[in-house]
This record gives C-alpha cells, structure tokens and sequence, in this order.
C-alpha cells in the first residue's frame, strides 16, 4: 500500500510517554495520599500532624533493598527531602540491611539519622519461610496436587545447596503444576473434591480408560471380587460412582495423614539429634520415600520417647491435642478424646502424688541437716565410741 512507518520515531515517542508517566515526585506522593485519605476521611486532611505516630489514616510504607548498594548522597537527600512532608502524610521506611545495623551510622551522618526514628527487626530466614510455604501448600488438602518424593527433593536441594531463593522454589513448584496438567489428561479432575465429584459425571469414554490404565487404579480392580471387576472394566457409569467414590476416600486419607504427620513431628522436633529431622519437611520427605515404621529412624524415635520424662510427655501430647483440635472436623475418630483422657491420667498420678506426701509424716529419726551438723555429730559419735 506504499505506507511507510517510522519504528524509530514511535519508540522514541513510547519512550517519551513512558518517561512522563514514571516521573514522580514527593509533591505528587503527597496529592495522592490526599486523594486517597479524602475518600475515607475528609477530616483528616485539615489536621496536620509532625509525627507518623500521631496519624489515624495508614502510612506510606517505602521498602529499600541493599541498603548497601545506595549512594550515599541520593539516600542521605531522599530522607532529607521525605523528613520535609511528614506534615503532608505519614511515611515509613523499611532498609534492607545485609551486613550488620552499625551500616546505618556508616552511611548517614548524625544530621540525617537524627531525622529517623530507628527501630531494629529480623525477618525470618529463609528455611521458615520455606516451611511455612509448604505447610500452606503441601501439607493441606486445601490444594490437591501434590508431588513425590523425587521433585520435592530435588526442589529442596537446589534451595538449600544453590540459591536459598523461595520465589525459585515456588517457581519450580508452578513448573511442576504445569507439566502435570499439560501431560496427565485426567488432571482434569485436580480440584476440590465436590467440583471433582461432578467433572466425573461429564467425562468421556477416553477419559475413563484412561482411569483404567492408571497402575494405582489397576492394583485395586485386583483385589476386587470377579463380578465387581467385571462391572469396573465395563460398565462406565458404575465406573464413575466408584471414583467418586475412590476420591472421597483419597481426600479422608490426606486429612488423616497430615493430622497423623504434624502430630508424629511434635514427638520427634524435640528429640536429641532429631532422627526424623528437625523441620517437617524432613519427616514429609522421609515418609514419602518409604515406609516410615519400618525404618531404624523410626525405632530409635520410640526408644528415645520412653527415656521422656513425663511432664516433656504431656508436653507433647498437649502440642498434639491442640493440633486435633485446631480442624474443624475430628477426621479420626476419638483420636483427640483419648488424648484427653491420657493428658487426665497423667494430671490424676500429679494429685495422687501430692496428697500421699501431704499425709504421710516426716518420721522422728530423720531429720534434715547441713554438712557442718553431720560432720559434727560424726564426730562425737566417735569420741562417745572411744569412751
């Protein structure tokens, strides 16, 4: 069509946009904050306050990571001109400190740290925080996918020998989630069980011979009587009621199973050289791998409980209740009332105990003593004996 366009020209101008839409200053911080606070509380924006602590409105938060990595000067002028619009709005600045707090009195020089009011706090490290993602994640029926033994170790590894990155852990989690539903065509039904229960009722002739060849699914037919077997390889709807079926009784099992997992970590977190691991994900790997009752860990973690003394076994078994008691619903039965009822017996023995001492008298003949009255009264013995 004889048209020409100038791709230069129209970047330079998208750069030109760009460059005016990112140019901010603490006037236009300051008018956004108004307008912000305005819609909440008019009354606010005719008080003004010299102190962040005094406000009612939320504060602007400013978060610097590397501290280290600033210029001294464009760090020493931002908190300078910042300290001028404390009148105008709140502000809260957060430094990210990876050497040590004294960095701060290196950077800043009295007269701009006089302007701070300094408060020192640790975040957690990154092994928490790693924990606390796969107790959010993993170790909850909330969110039914979940991966072996292999992909969780070698997901672990990396983070710890390599990067101690979390975003790289999950990362590798998003990686592993979308492989499953690119190459699983019955991933379809990785979702909550009631939406699962009903994608069973739609799927396809394909779909349920895919459950057939499933291995898992195969190991059950087997133990199945004949007639049953046969009506499971040729009858798609009966097929389908026993799936959802099958998945009722896989969702019953996880809730058990991470119920019996955080319980059985209470017991082995605290023991000497922790032969189960110190942190849960430890104890998940190990019981992903095999058979956890079965292993030399596992029975020196028994012969290690019996040397408990019993107020660190109550302990225990109160940490353990608490966590039963913490589901909405008690997925095992009278787990948590014989625990109870143990915690019970334990208190009885204490009562027991102290009314047996507070009944039986000191007898006449013993009577308590220091060093200087034993040695003294030896000694008279002694020369009673020679006479």
């Amino acid at each position: 069509m004889d048209c020409c366009v100038d791709i230069k020209s129209k970047e330079e101008e998208s750069v030109h946009v760009t460059q005016r839409k990112t140019h901010y200053s603490m006037d236009s911080l300051s008018s956004w904050y108004m307008t912000v606070t305005q819609k909440t509380d008019p009354k606010m924006l005719s008080k003004k306050r010299t102190t962040s602590s005094q406000w009612q409105s939320p504060p602007v938060v400013v978060i610097l990571k590397d501290m280290e990595s600033f210029a001294t000067k464009v760090l020493q002028d931002f908190i300078i001109i910042s300290s001028q619009h404390l009148h105008e709005f709140p502000l809260i600045l957060i430094f990210g400190i990876a050497t040590s707090p004294i960095i701060i009195h290196r950077l800043l020089p009295h007269a701009v740290s006089s302007l701070l009011c300094i408060e020192l706090f640790q975040s957690l490290s990154c092994k928490e925080h790693l924990t606390t993602v796969l107790d959010k994640l993993l170790l909850t029926t909330q969110f039914p996918f979940k991966i072996n033994e292999k992909v969780l170790q070698v997901l672990t590894n990396i983070f710890l020998y390599h990067d101690f990155s979390v975003q790289n852990f999950i990362k590798g989690l998003q990686l592993s989630l979308l492989e499953h539903f690119y190459s699983q065509p019955l991933s379809v039904l990785c979702c909550n069980l009631p939406e699962a229960k009903r994608r069973i009722n739609f799927l396809s002739n394909n779909q349920c011979e895919n459950i057939r060849r499933l291995p898992s699914f195969r190991r059950y037919v087997e133990k199945q009587a004949s007639e049953k077997q046969v009506a499971l390889l040729t009858n798609e709807r009966y097929l389908k009621e026993e799936t959802q079926l099958l998945l009722e009784n896989l969702h019953v099992y996880h809730m058990n199973y991470f119920l019996v997992l955080r319980c059985l970590h209470k017991f082995t977190s605290s023991l000497p050289k922790y032969p189960l691991g110190r942190q849960i994900r430890e104890l998940y790997c190990t019981c992903l791998e095999k058979n956890i009752w079965d292993s030399e860990e596992y029975a020196s973690v028994l012969q290690l409980l019996r040397m408990l003394a019993k107020d660190e076994l109550m302990t225990i078994l109160e940490k353990c209740f608490k966590v039963f008691k913490s589901y909405c619903e008690n997925h095992l039965g009278s787990t948590a009332k014989r625990i109870e009822e143990f915690l019970a017996q334990f208190q009885s023995l204490d009562e027991a105990k102290e009314e047996e001492d507070a009944s039986g008298s000191q007898p006449k003949g013993l009577q308590k003593t220091d060093l200087y009255h034993l040695q003294k009264s030896l000694l008279e013995m002694k020369e009673f004996r020679r006479s």
